[in-house]
């Protein structure tokens, strides 16, 4: 019989006391495709509410908790644990942290199938606006003809070969006194420990037990999920006679953005700009993941130096299941210089009297020495030992090398 405290919360899903899982499960996912914020921005409150009722209802520690000193008990006694990580976790299958890899025993005691993985690509728009995909899967299922049998009742017969082991041992002599033990799989049952009579074998299986079934699987991308997070399907691997099945975990693989990278919950890209724009201030457009026109000012007078960073605020990554508050975008500017002669000399002496004066040269005291300032190929490396090559080539007096820019003298 329900509580009066938690008929309440029945009433929030609209199910009537006493609903069993499955009618709890099915009201909340209604209710919430219907209250999501990020279809009904209006509906925050409403979807926090039927969360929380599902949460509680579906967990019979918090049910008796909530039933027994209210909400304040419950928060008081959960220790911060469960909340939507919980919620999510029942409904979809779990994310990363449900993943608990290939076990031999489940909790129940029955041995447990090895789980499936699957790598699943996603673009990085996806991870930003969430998306809802169909992955076909082949899996085992147990035959329903004979319920896994693999024959009508009784068919099924211990192998004799092996005694049910599946294994054959076999000894074989070495030298005398020395033996050496061998073990293979059993041919007469290819190792199942089982026979069955061909004429007593299910037709459907062929006395496999189970057959091929395709399996697709409605896949929840949620905003902001990352690279190498798991969407876990609980129970949906390969079925087997006896056994639990495993799991289908899918590992989300994120491929590469031309514009953006991704750093946590904050974006990072670079945009070109010329000398002017750097100078003078300036505006341009680019295109978000989630198809918005971004239009990014710079005001007149703030210098963008070559190579800095400028950031902008709450236009990064939707954060994981908390998706209206996002990270931050930050722009690295490449500032392109114009090319050599690009202005008459007239015009350059009078965009120097615009530009800030130059630094005073100081008074040169001693002997001088001009030298040329080359344009220099870092792909070839430096001229240094290019130099002392040459040199030794030509000479086999001892040469003193002086520094860069320097030449040689021999002596």
């Amino acid at each position: 019989m329900a509580n009066v405290a938690d008929t309440k919360l029945y009433d929030i899903l609209g199910v009537p006391p006493g609903a069993t899982d499955n009618e709890l499960k099915k009201a909340y996912r209604k209710l919430a495709k219907e209250y999501h914020p990020d279809k009904n921005p209006n509906a925050g409150d409403k979807f926090k509410e039927i969360s929380f009722a599902y949460e509680v209802l579906s967990n019979p520690e918090k049910r008796e908790l909530y039933d027994r000193y209210g909400e304040q008990g419950l928060r008081e006694g959960s220790g911060g644990s469960g909340g939507m990580d919980d919620i999510f976790s029942h409904i979809f299958g779990g994310g990363l942290f449900s993943f608990m890899g290939n076990q031999s025993r489940s909790r129940n005691g029955r041995r447990r199938g090895e789980d499936m993985m699957h790598p699943l690509k996603v673009s990085l728009e996806d991870l930003y606006n969430g998306k809802t995909t169909k992955l076909q899967l082949s899996k085992n299922v147990l035959c329903s003809s004979c319920n896994g049998q693999g024959g009508k009742s009784g068919a099924v017969q211990k192998c004799s070969a092996c005694r049910g082991r599946g294994v054959r041992i076999m000894i074989r002599q070495l030298a005398p006194g020395m033996v050496q033990q061998m073990q293979s799989v059993c041919s007469d049952c290819n190792g199942e420990g089982e026979v069955i009579n061909e004429k007593d074998r299910c037709k459907k299986c062929e006395g496999k037990k189970v057959i091929k079934e395709v399996k697709i699987l409605e896949v929840h991308v949620d905003k902001g999920m990352k690279h190498g997070q798991r969407i876990t399907f609980t129970g949906e691997a390969d079925q087997a006679p006896g056994v639990e099945p495993g799991d289908i975990v899918l590992l989300l693989q994120e491929k590469e953005n031309e514009v953006f990278q991704r750093e946590g919950n904050d974006l990072h890209m670079t945009h070109k700009i010329g000398l002017v724009e750097a100078l003078c201030g300036f505006q341009f457009t680019f295109k978000h993941l989630d198809g918005r026109q971004i239009v990014v000012k710079y005001p007149p007078g703030k210098v963008i130096e070559p190579g800095c960073v400028r950031v902008v605020r709450g236009e990064g990554m939707p954060q994981y299941r908390n998706p209206f508050e996002k990270g931050d975008l930050y722009i690295k500017f490449d500032v392109q210089f114009p090319e050599n002669n690009w202005i008459s000399p007239e015009k350059l002496s009078e965009l120097e009297d615009l530009l800030p004066s130059r630094p005073e040269v100081p008074p040169v005291i001693g002997d001088t020495e001009e030298v040329d300032l080359q344009e220099f190929d870092n792909t070839r490396g430096s001229g240094g030992g290019q130099r002392r090559e040459a040199y030794n080539d030509s000479s086999d007096e001892e040469s003193i090398h002086h520094g860069p820019g320097v030449q040689c003298a021999h002596q």
